[in-house]
């Protein structure tokens, strides 16, 4: 399935549609665990604009746990964050997931569902993968792969207004975890997947901008726009048309041929 293909599905089906972003601590080895805690999951409704929140902090308010007890309580918060997300998972079956490039066990889908499992013993509701779509991939695939400079994401906040007050970096939010800085860190997490939300309204659009839009894929793009085609089109029938008055005139004019005849070069048959 191609780009287009993709999009007009993603278009058909955007009642049904959830932007999924969330932190977590460093990705590298210097965690107490070897898998990075989940600290807080932001979903999106792309239609609706709503938000559903889980994070750490939400679940130690509701427990009626202190900021400064929630260090001591990490295993029991985030298993029961991560089973709330599952929860939604579960009463939303069917759903499409828009992400940015929660594909792998370091950093994706397969990332939450180990933790939770790690935490829990049980595995997390699976998402069939083809109900997940890579926002990323989908704007590389469109504009090519040379089109934006890396790091990617950032180089795209700057061009397309994702520098939000509320946006962290992922070392700032590893920082905010280490700070105990939980409602700043899931505001982060939030204006990511609004963001996210944003941008891919822009890729349906096409509108989207990038450091470096080759002149091929450009017109490769303007090509597939439906006034463009409509006017191919159009150009096409004018052409038939006019062939075929052509072809009708010789046809029923006899002198036609004598004329075409007497036009000839002299020595040419």
């Amino acid at each position: 399935m191609g780009i287009k293909d993709k999009l007009k599905f993603l278009k058909a089906n955007e009642h049904n549609i959830y932007v999924i972003h969330y932190s977590c601590e460093n990705l590298n080895d210097n965690n107490e665990n070897i898998s990075p805690r989940v600290t807080s999951i932001a979903v999106l409704h792309l239609q609706s604009h709503t938000m559903h929140s889980f994070s750490i902090h939400l679940v130690a308010e509701k427990a009626h746990i202190g900021r400064d007890e929630i260090a001591d309580n990490y295993n029991d918060l985030e298993k029961q964050m991560l089973a709330d997300f599952y929860s939604f998972v579960r009463d939303n079956n069917g759903a499409l997931w828009l992400h940015w490039n929660m594909s792998n066990i370091n950093y994706g889908f397969e990332a939450l569902s180990h933790r939770y499992e790690v935490l829990s013993g049980e595995k997390g509701v699976r998402i069939q993968d083809s109900s997940k779509h890579n926002l990323s991939s989908l704007i590389i695939e469109k504009y090519g792969k040379d089109s934006i400079a890396h790091p990617r994401m950032k180089t795209l906040q700057n061009l397309n207004d994702g520098n939000h007050r509320d946006s962290l970096s992922g070392e700032e939010e590893v920082k905010a975890f280490q700070d105990k800085e939980f409602v700043r860190l899931h505001k982060s997490t939030m204006s990511k997947a609004y963001w996210f939300q944003s941008m891919y309204f822009l890729l349906q659009k096409g509108k989207i901008k990038v450091s470096n839009y080759n002149l091929s894929q450009k017109l490769n793009n303007q090509m597939e726009k439906p006034w463009v085609k409509l006017l191919s089109f159009i150009a096409v029938i004018f052409t038939l048309v006019q062939a075929g008055q052509l072809a009708y005139a010789q046809f029923n004019d006899p002198q036609a041929d004598e004329v075409i005849k007497a036009e000839q070069p002299v020595g040419k048959p």
